[in-house]
């Protein structure tokens, strides 16, 4: 039996729990989806950090419910547009969570800029915040690659298609995030990295309570 409380996930995005439940298994962590506790109230996403606002999400979602909550926010910086579309990316088109759109006018944007031009990074950075809605931790992760010119591989979701990894030493190297199986992409991805360290610093914030 874990000696871990059940913590509270700030997302209703079936693609994100299903990457936290592969990372943190091996913990014995029970995640709560926001449905099993009768919903957590909307967070404003108005930080102008990734960081700002995943500890937002994860304070509102922790006091709302007097559990432990964790949050996510992520997102897409490209380098030539200045790292948009950054805190952004879900409604970079101006409907959240619409990704055909937001693709569809990232690579709009992107439409005169050459290979050598178009450098990105995914971040991620999850929050863990106390019952009393107090942070205990926040880790980033990120993953550089490149803005494809069409979207490649037809897995996962929001601008994984549009996003070619490119990190020396990877056998992932040059791939898509869209084309790589699920474990693959773990491996080198934002949330895959940020994960990691969220496992290895996790019981020990939680402990020290």
């Amino acid at each position: 039996m874990s000696i871990l409380p059940p913590i509270l996930v700030a997302s209703s995005n079936k693609k994100k729990l299903a990457e936290l439940e592969r990372r943190l298994v091996h913990l014995g962590v029970q995640l709560v989806v926001p449905q099993a506790v009768g919903g957590i109230p909307d967070t404003i996403e108005d930080a102008p950090t990734f960081e700002g606002n995943a500890a937002k999400k994860a304070r509102e979602a922790a006091t709302a419910k007097g559990m432990w909550a964790l949050a996510d926010d992520s997102g897409l910086e490209v380098d030539a547009l200045q790292g948009a579309p950054g805190v952004l990316s879900a409604r970079f088109a101006g409907r959240h969570g619409d990704d055909a759109a937001n693709n569809a006018l990232l690579l709009e944007r992107l439409s005169s800029v050459p290979d050598s031009a178009r450098s990105a990074r995914f971040v991620c950075v999850l929050a863990l915040a106390r019952p009393d809605g107090s942070l205990a931790l926040s880790v980033r992760g990120e993953a550089r690659g490149r803005i494809a010119h069409a979207a490649r591989g037809t897995r996962d979701f929001g601008y994984d298609p549009l996003f070619v990894f490119d990190e020396p030493g990877h056998p992932q190297t040059g791939r898509g995030f869209a084309e790589l199986e699920p474990n693959d992409k773990d491996e080198v991805s934002h949330r895959g990295r940020a994960l990691r360290e969220l496992a290895r610093l996790l019981p020990e914030a939680i402990r020290s309570v």
